[in-house]
């Protein structure tokens, strides 16, 4: 189980014909507060925006969020939306990706969030 904030539909199809994913397999749907977490879901927020983006050429993109003007998870990591993943890689890669190879700023897009379970 993971609570965080899923994208509302809406929002999700917006940005996914504007970002179109450079991998097959396409997530994008949440930003994860905490994994192996059966608590209950986290409150809304009140900001959220997506500012950057990695890739690491390999098979994940992901784009870094913003949420109530920070990047930085409670965790020490960084918030973000796995975009796009190629064959045989995992969601959780993205996290690496981040923090070995940093992330390039993108003008600021609004994201619609609401609080999860999943």
């Amino acid at each position: 189980m993971s609570t965080g904030w899923k994208l509302t539909v809406p929002c999700r199809a917006e940005l996914l014909r504007r970002l179109g994913p450079r991998y097959a397999r396409v997530v994008a749907d949440h930003v994860t507060l905490k994994s192996g977490h059966d608590g209950e879901a986290p409150a809304p927020v009140s900001h959220a925006e997506i500012i950057g983006r990695a890739d690491d050429g390999a098979g994940v993109e992901a784009y870094v969020v913003a949420i109530d003007g920070s990047t930085v998870r409670p965790d020490g990591g960084t918030w973000h939306v796995t975009w796009s993943l190629g064959h045989d890689r995992e969601a959780k890669e993205s996290n690496t990706v981040i923090a070995e190879r940093g992330w390039t700023p993108l003008p600021p897009r609004p994201l619609e969030l609401v609080p999860a379970k999943w």
